[in-house]
């Protein structure tokens, strides 16, 4: 899987959890059938939420290859208030799909974030880990 970052605004912070550790954390959750109506992120900026990610159609294009690669059989996170952490890619294409649930696991205690307030460009992203079929 690529490296991955979630971030929300807390506050006045911005908190920051590494995917590969919130999938780590959750691979015991059970898993259960989240209703999609349910997801309000779909509803809401995700992906194209700042000047320096605008939403060129080759972003876009990125974003839809992602979507695309997505497989469903991953379970989306949740935090413990239920808002996603991890699965927007699997989230939408199980919208195009035509599906009303997606599989999901969800935090009972939301993990402490990785990073809080550093810049999102200035995060690490190792360039030599291989993509695998967990893309979200």
């Amino acid at each position: 899987m690529r490296q991955q970052y979630h971030s929300r605004k807390v506050g006045g912070d911005q908190y920051i959890w590494d995917v590969h550790r919130l999938v780590h954390l959750s691979s015991d959750l059970p898993i259960f059938s989240h209703p999609l109506e349910r997801l309000s992120e779909l509803d809401e900026a995700w992906w194209f939420t700042s000047e320096d990610d605008p939403p060129t159609p080759r972003n876009l294009a990125e974003h839809v290859k992602l979507v695309e690669a997505a497989e469903l059989r991953y379970p989306i996170i949740l935090c413990a208030d239920g808002r996603l952490m991890d699965g927007m890619h699997r989230a939408v294409k199980a919208v195009v799909s035509g599906r009303a649930h997606i599989d999901a696991v969800q935090f009972l205690v939301t993990p402490p974030p990785d990073h809080v307030n550093v810049p999102l460009n200035k995060l690490p992203y190792p360039e030599d880990r291989p993509l695998s079929d967990t893309e979200n």
